[in-house]
């Protein structure tokens, strides 16, 4: 691409509006344009990135015998009602009518139309097993959008899916794409880590993820600091330390606490550590109230307790609610005469003498004991802690942030059962069909490794994700000799297949080089004061050193600095 006459632009200023390092790049680079929020244009420099990401993902993906379609994005709202999803997405999902007011969604997914496409060619166990992959478009109305093209309303997934006849066969097909996955993003020069996760609104049997390690990424990865323990927060399990008490049990005593509200004010009006206090926490569990208990410098797992009622929804109990199964002003829940469900940590379980809410305005209750109360469920529903014991090994834990840019998972039998997706086997009886699930975000991939790869002047793209693997930056336009050459190697780089970029705006040097900079160009050949002897100036992305080469040895340079 000859810049002069093309559709190429760069922002020199940060962007007022964008809220990461990754976007604010992105956008400054010429590369997307947020046209609301949440939605953005993919430019062509941006396009082409996107492009040598899908092209990874795809070469990987037929690698696997995997066969790719396009699936629609205007979608039945009955087929997710038949899956039993439509509850489950609930106000992410866009909604619309056609004219004879049939309901449609914009797909958020596609496990469902996929399974309706397996069923016109499974009849028998000689159907299987088969994989298929697409992408495209979905469209999820996330509430807060946010981080540029990591959290958006409308975004391209690679999706794909696996039939089987039975577990092991799932077992193979998770094994193929899952090392399909890794290759994908060592290819990308990723750091990543791979991490079990929940399954949320997919459901099945197993959900991991692949994690982009940045600073600004949403998710919490649990590492162990001695074995390979990798886990989202959401589903890291926590240890009871073993430690024994010889605590002698004191008597419960009820003590004012004036304007002694949040943990932090009763630690301060009661001078005791915060390990010895155990919250009260009312929560709204799809219809049901429920108080959870855990210690006072722990938090509530939101996604444990969803888990652990089989739940859709989990939020925090409004005032009203708290005040009336408590009977008192919020900020003095105990367990002892709640009156809702009460679930116990099984830390607490272990715990003595604590300090609680008294469900009474103004006061707490001292030397609480679990023989004080009723849990009517002792479980695990905590947030796992940086330092607490690894459930692998005994180590400690330490916390990673991390983009969450891949995911695989085990469907088992959920959408295969629900939608009737079955086959004979051969003892000609019916059995439902194996599935997994598979996705990646390309464009998230491209926001998680510029965020990785940024320095002060630009993005640092790998080779084969960048928008042209060189760019030939002619000095001065009107010298004819350095005009001749910069086009002559411009030439010799397209017969090579060498994805080139020949700068040939009438713009100053140092605008050139900051903009190739800038958009990640990997290789930069500067056209100048020595084309007359058939020299240029070569300079790798991210280092000082300047080489001459003259142009007789160049294109078998550039085929070795360029190779993937």
């Amino acid at each position: 691409m000859k810049l002069k006459n093309s559709y190429f632009y760069t922002l020199r200023e940060n962007v007022k509006d964008e809220d990461s390092k990754s976007s604010n790049l992105l956008v400054r680079a010429g590369m997307i344009k947020k046209s609301s929020a949440g939605v953005y244009m993919m430019l062509p420099l941006g396009y082409k990135v996107l492009n040598n990401i899908t092209t990874i993902i795809r070469e990987e993906m037929d690698a696997t015998d995997c066969q790719e379609l396009i699936m629609p994005s205007m979608i039945s709202e009955d087929v997710y009602v038949a899956s039993g999803r439509r509850e489950g997405f609930g106000k992410s999902m866009f909604s619309l009518k056609d004219r004879f007011n049939k309901p449609f969604v914009l797909g958020p997914t596609h496990e469902e139309l996929f399974a309706i496409a397996a069923q016109m060619k499974i009849r028998s166990y000689k159907d299987l097993p088969f994989s298929l992959y697409q992408i495209q478009t979905k469209f999820r109305d996330e509430p807060r959008p946010r981080y540029g093209l990591i959290r958006v309303r409308e975004f391209i997934m690679k999706d794909a899916y696996t039939f089987d006849r039975d577990e092991t066969g799932l077992d193979v097909a998770y094994n193929k794409q899952f090392n399909a996955y890794k290759n994908i993003f060592d290819r990308m020069d990723m750091d990543y880590k791979i991490v079990r996760a929940d399954t949320g609104v997919m459901g099945g049997l197993l959900s991991e993820e692949f994690q982009a390690v940045t600073e600004i990424g949403e998710d919490t990865l649990v590492l162990c600091d001695s074995c390979d323990y990798a886990s989202n927060i959401e589903v890291a399990n926590c240890v009871n330390s073993d430690e024994p008490t010889t605590l002698q049990t004191m008597k419960l005593e009820l003590v004012e606490t004036p304007n002694a509200r949040t943990i932090e004010e009763v630690v301060d009006f009661l001078q005791q550590p915060t390990k010895q206090f155990v919250k009260t926490l009312v929560y709204k569990v799809d219809d049901l109230v429920v108080a959870c208990l855990v210690r006072g410098n722990r938090e509530v797992n939101e996604t444990k307790l969803r888990k652990l009622y089989n739940a859709n929804n989990v939020e925090l109990a409004d005032a009203d609610t708290v005040v009336r199964v408590t009977n008192a002003a919020v900020g003095f829940a105990g367990p002892i005469d709640l009156q809702c469900e009460l679930v116990m940590d099984d830390e607490v379980s272990k715990m003595h003498n604590f300090i609680t809410g008294a469900n009474k305005t103004g006061y707490h209750y001292i030397g609480v004991n679990v023989s004080d109360f009723t849990a009517n469920k002792i479980a695990d529903i905590r947030n796992i802690q940086e330092g607490d014991i690894c459930p692998k090994c005994g180590g400690k834990i330490y916390f990673k942030h991390g983009i969450e840019v891949g995911n695989t998972f085990k469907l088992g039998t959920k959408y295969s059962v629900a939608l009737g997706l079955e086959y004979l086997n051969a003892d000609n009886q019916l059995q439902p069909v194996w599935m997994g699930s598979y996705g990646i975000g390309p464009a998230r991939c491209m926001a998680a490794i510029a965020e990785q790869k940024a320095d002060d002047d630009g993005i640092a793209w790998p080779m084969n994700i960048a928008p042209y693997k060189v760019a030939v930056v002619l000095i001065s336009v009107k010298d004819e000799v350095q005009t001749e050459l910069a086009n002559k190697i411009y030439a010799l780089c397209k017969e090579s297949k060498i994805d080139c970029i020949l700068d040939d705006r009438d713009e100053r040097p140092g605008v050139k080089f900051k903009d190739m900079d800038l958009i990640g160009i990997p290789v930069r050949l500067t056209v100048g004061r020595k084309a007359s002897e058939n020299i240029v100036e070569c300079k790798l992305r991210g280092q000082q050193e300047v080489v001459e080469i003259h142009l007789d040895e160049l294109m078998d340079k550039l085929k070795e600095m360029t190779k993937e």
